[in-house]
């Protein structure tokens, strides 16, 4: 009779039902824990992800369960409707409005070409994805990744593919903390020493009647052009308006705090916890993961040399280096470009320069997912 009891708690426990795919998860799962807490990868979102996907791949604890007949479903399935409705990537998108200065981009508009430059890694991931036989819905979804914004790649793979979610928000990710490896031997390659100590001319002052336009011009052109980009333009624009009104100074601050680590948190945890070892461990995985990093690299690429065509049209008034904080890993891309200036000059300050194709670079993805979504949505 004991042994029957022992035996019946066994079959019923999670390690009877325990696959080798469900360890690979486990392990996967502890190794982003040890980036995002050892290296600081993007800990904020890579640690809620991990813990997501380990939690997922423990056998019959049921938290991404459907509801059906007598169960209730899990509580990370229903958490997870806020991804797959568009919820929380267009309330992040308020928080980063909130807390983001446009006035470098008021300042320089053609900074707007740069972050349009950079979008070049989604045309060349949804290229060579629809070649290795990718559906266009998915190519899609993969190419958005070389924007560099995580919020709008989950955003758009829910919509177009999200059967891919969670390699490609891994991936995308994983990427954007990686960009201080994964550009610096770009621009390096690409400009000369002289081009990389350009000083720039400090930037005008930006009145205060223009930074409060600003996001309202911004969304009514980009609706208007683009009615799908609504959710992500709308809610950035309406966070800045919080920030820049200077009569919202409480809806400012709950936005760029608590509300944004609250979707964080739930964000996170439901997109790790999509990648069970039954969706997750596929050769299409390797695949996007390759992809997603030659997509950072073309966008790199593509800031930059807009950067240098920039440099020689104004006769050395432009460092091409700010080309590539086009992509929209905010501030990080702009402080690689401070950094890399500095190592030819250590008089240079690029940060604020680059901090303009870095928010040109934060509308032109969520345009280009725009542009996506209508094409093949």
């Amino acid at each position: 009779m004991f042994l029957d009891a022992l035996e019946k708690i066994w079959l019923s426990s999670g390690f009877a039902a325990l696959t080798w795919g469900n360890g690979v998860m486990i392990f996967v799962a502890c190794a982003l824990v040890y980036l995002a807490i050892a290296k600081k990868f993007e800990p904020l979102l890579l640690l809620p992800i991990a813990f997501g996907m380990l939690l997922v791949n423990l056998p019959l604890s049921g938290i991404m369960g459907a509801p059906g007949g007598t169960e209730a479903g899990g509580l990370l399935y229903y958490l997870y409707l806020g991804v797959k409705l568009g919820i929380y990537p267009s309330l992040i998108f308020l928080g980063i409005g909130a807390m983001t200065d446009f006035g470098p981009l008021i300042a320089r508009p053609g900074c707007l070409f740069l972050g349009a430059g950079a979008q070049l890694g989604i045309a060349a991931a949804f290229v060579i994805a629809v070649a290795l036989g990718f559906t266009p819905q998915q190519a899609a979804s993969i190419g958005i990744i070389g924007g560099a914004d995580g919020p709008t790649a989950i955003y758009l793979t829910s919509r177009l593919a999200p059967e891919l979610l969670p390699a490609i928000a891994i991936a995308a990710y994983s990427y954007m903390a990686l960009i201080p490896m994964i550009q610096p031997p770009l621009m390096r390659a690409l400009t000369t020493k002289k081009e990389r100590a350009v000083k720039m001319e400090q930037l005008r002052e930006v009145t205060k009647r223009e930074r409060i336009c600003f996001p309202i011009v911004v969304t009514v052109l980009c609706v208007l052009l683009l009615p799908s980009v609504a959710p992500l333009i709308g809610m950035l624009m309406l966070g800045n308006l919080f920030r820049e009104s200077g009569v919202t100074e409480r809806l400012s601050q709950t936005a760029q705090n608590a509300l944004i680590n609250i979707v964080t948190i739930f964000l996170g945890v439901t997109v790790g916890a999509t990648a069970d070892a039954e969706t997750f461990l596929r050769l299409e995985t390797l695949e996007i993961i390759g992809l997603g990093l030659t997509a950072f690299v073309f966008s790199t690429v593509g800031g930059l040399l807009l950067g240098k065509l920039m440099c020689r049209l104004t006769k050395g008034k432009i460092n091409p280096l700010i080309g590539s904080a086009g992509v929209s890993a905010v501030p990080m891309a702009a402080r690689v470009s401070q950094t890399e200036g500095q190592k030819a000059d250590p008089t240079n300050h690029l940060l604020m320069h680059a901090m303009g194709p870095n928010m040109a670079g934060v509308i032109g993805s969520a345009v280009a997912a725009g542009i996506l979504l209508s094409l093949f949505g």
